[in-house]
């Protein structure tokens, strides 16, 4: 079992950044997929960025160069840093971790104003 735990949302202008956390209830370390997804409203969750154990990254088209994921298992926490924010990055963001099963924390909101 894990629990995921989200912070860092929040209302920012176009051109801001946000740093997204995700700490886990327990170690990390042998965790090899990590994730972001987002949701708008009407919209199916996407994938944002994911990252493995060996620190190999993985981004949506729409996001990559602005946004970076990393993660520190001594804090068992995955980071997303946000850079150069557009409104259309305006969603629920959820952490993923997948062991035998999958498991999503709660949602962070991202609202990015023009």
């Amino acid at each position: 079992q894990v629990q995921l735990v989200e912070s860092g949302g929040g209302l920012v202008q176009a051109g801001g950044s946000l740093r997204l956390s995700c700490t886990a209830s327990r170690s990390i370390f042998s965790i090899n997929d990590m994730g972001w997804y987002r949701q708008s409203p009407g919209k199916q969750r996407e994938l944002v960025a994911t990252i493995t154990r060996g620190g190999d990254t993985n981004y949506a088209g729409s996001v990559k160069d602005r946004f970076s994921i990393s993660r520190d298992n001594a804090q068992n926490t995955v980071y997303l840093q946000m850079n150069g924010l557009k409104p259309e990055d305006t969603a629920v963001y959820y952490c993923r971790v997948v062991t035998i099963r999958i498991y999503w924390g709660q949602g962070t909101q991202v609202t990015v104003s023009s």
